[in-house]
């Protein structure tokens, strides 16, 4: 056990010494140069995380902008329209009602690639002040509001919708459903063939355990920073990066845990296809993953609900407890 730590930690260490530099950002020009432009879109920046030229992916089915630009429109009427019009014939040019302005609507499809190209700042919309006008081409361009449109768009970037599929909580309370059935089936068909399983067969080896605390500690982490640290999250949900030392210390603390858990996975793939034959190996590891899956599921669930944290402690305290039975048989 002694020396599966002592690898365990050489890895981690070669991780820190591998890893990119700190980076500081892009040095941005003088303040005082800057024009009053400049700085509102730096402070929409900071507050929304986002600004001209970033680009989105759509994931709704559909997402409906218009051509005219919010200050030449009646906000109210318009508003009302839409609602009332759009989704019935989201593709034609209508009347508003009251009104003489003729709105002409575009939909963007599931998939396609957008730009944000402007965004507006309307007081006198009561519904959301901020417009953003978004293209898909240099044809293809629409105005729609914030709020609409951030709820059928998703970063054009693989680590965001990365998280967007970890992040929806009604897929986590069906794969948390459907996990725990099939790896009890699975537990139970393992131990009554007599073959290994982490925690109650297991192999003379630290690194499956490991593996699960890793995991079980990364999805606390990563809920918690979801409950007391949203806005830094967003940020990194706009901004993902796989650099630990260029963010704050909590997602830097979550980006190593991850490269930790993949470090990890690897040494123990090694090491069970040492200790095992290739088909108890493979048996072992489905095993293996079921309950990773099980820890990932339940932990970041119950830790929105704080029960995750009492719960993570008791289950190092049983982890090791069978790792220490283990290495004593």
């Amino acid at each position: 056990m002694r020396r599966s730590i002592l690898h365990l930690s050489l890895l981690l260490l070669s991780l820190l010494l591998t890893s990119s530099c700190y980076n500081r950002g892009p040095i941005t020009p003088d303040a005082w140069n800057l024009t009053e432009q400049q700085l509102d879109s730096i402070s929409f920046y900071t507050t929304h995380h986002y600004t001209q030229n970033y680009n989105f992916v759509v994931t709704g089915d559909s997402l409906i902008v218009v051509a005219q630009e919010p200050d030449a429109m009646s906000i109210p009427d318009v508003v009302s329209a839409l609602n009332s019009q759009l989704e019935s014939n989201p593709n034609s040019q209508f009347s508003i009602p009251n009104s003489q302005l003729s709105l002409d609507s575009i939909t963007l499809r599931k998939h396609e690639r957008i730009v944000v190209a402007d965004i507006r700042t309307v007081p006198s919309d009561t519904i959301d002040s901020v417009w953003v006008k978004v293209a898909r081409d240099q044809l293809t361009f629409g105005w729609i509001h914030e709020n609409e449109l951030l709820a059928k768009v998703s970063p054009d970037d693989p680590i965001s919708q990365f998280i967007d599929l970890f992040s929806n909580v009604h897929l986590l309370v069906f794969l948390a459903f459907c996990v725990v059935i099939v790896a009890a089936y699975g537990v139970r068909r393992l131990m009554r063939r007599g073959a290994k399983i982490v925690h109650f067969n297991d192999i003379p080896s630290f690194y499956p355990t490991a593996l699960c605390l890793l995991v079980a500690s990364s999805a606390v982490l990563y809920s918690s920073i979801q409950l007391f640290g949203p806005e830094s999250w967003r940020h990194f949900y706009y901004h993902p990066s796989l650099n630990p030392f260029g963010m704050p210390l909590h997602l830097g603390l979550f980006v190593t845990s991850v490269w930790a858990i993949i470090i990890v996975a690897i040494a123990t793939v090694d090491d069970v296809t040492k200790h095992l034959p290739l088909g108890s190996a493979i048996l072992y590891l489905g095993g293996l993953l079921a309950v990773c899956a099980v820890c990932y599921v339940v932990f970041s669930i119950t830790t929105l609900y704080y029960i995750g944290y009492p719960l993570l402690i008791a289950y190092y305290i049983f982890a090791l407890r069978r790792l220490s039975l283990q290495d004593s048989i």
